[in-house]
């Protein structure tokens, strides 16, 4: 009799792989970019008057305003790039080719795994990243992506409690749904605050749910955003950018209108 270490172990049916692609959840760790989109600017915040100043950097940094470009290529990776760890590295180009695939692709939905773009010889978007940072900047898109959004319509109309608390509850379920949402944090008509993360986890309670988040000013850790069941309202936290404090969330990258 032949031992079971000797018995072939067969591969994945196409709903087994299916389900497993579409189980992923986003991983910080794996699933963010290893460097950051650099400020532009150097805030600074009076704690007694609230007020804030700020003054541009010297030297200007070579890698700035792109915030919505990160987290656009994130969630696309996500969507569409499955890393192989196990297969050998290939050349500089065919990882650009690859690059370039990817961000080609819809962001707005998630490939079936028979289409995902590979890249071999890593195990996620952040390890790759660390060794193919000049190619991902080059090739995920200029500043000018930041600015050229269609979602932007929606921060000049006006922004009910009632849109904030279905939006906590869309954001709730997308993350339910393993589907990381792209959020858009506007303080509109002040433009104190103008920028996008992704949300990939939540811890829900009944007075308030505590969004964990991608922000892709800060590629070291996780940020959170919270949201206020009884005054509808979302907050961030103070950091080098924000003086902390109540703000508007939008969810975009999420259908054709946005």
């Amino acid at each position: 009799m032949h031992s079971d270490t000797n018995l072939l172990t067969e591969p994945p049916s196409p709903r087994e792989t299916a389900v497993a692609w579409n189980a992923r959840r986003f991983d910080f760790a794996r699933d963010s970019f290893s460097y950051s989109n650099e400020l532009l600017w150097e805030y600074r915040f009076d704690c007694t008057t609230g007020k804030m100043s700020f003054a541009r950097r010297e030297p200007k940094p070579d890698y700035a305003l792109r915030c919505f470009v990160l987290t656009r290529a994130a969630r696309q990776f996500f969507y569409h790039a499955r890393f192989d760890p196990s297969a050998p590295e290939v050349d500089d180009a065919s990882y650009r080719q690859r690059i370039r695939e990817v961000v080609w692709r819809n962001p707005r939905e998630r490939c079936t795994p028979d289409r995902a773009v590979v890249f071999p010889g890593f195990h996620g978007l952040r390890e790759f990243s660390q060794s193919y940072a000049g190619s991902l900047k080059s090739l995920c898109g200029g500043a000018w992506r930041s600015y050229v959004l269609r979602s932007h319509w929606r921060m000049i109309l006006p922004i009910s409690r009632a849109h904030q608390e279905n939006t906590a509850q869309r954001l709730l379920d997308a993350v339910a749904a393993n589907r990381p949402p792209i959020i858009h944090l506007v303080l509109f008509p002040k433009l104190t605050i103008n920028h996008g993360m992704v949300i990939f986890g939540a811890t829900a309670s009944a007075a308030q749910i505590e969004f964990h988040a991608y922000d892709p000013n800060d590629c070291e850790k996780p940020t959170q955003l919270i949201f206020d069941r009884q005054t509808k309202t979302f907050s961030l936290p103070e950091n080098r950018y924000w003086a902390g404090g109540v703000l508007d969330e939008i969810e975009i990258y999420r259908n054709w209108f946005f």
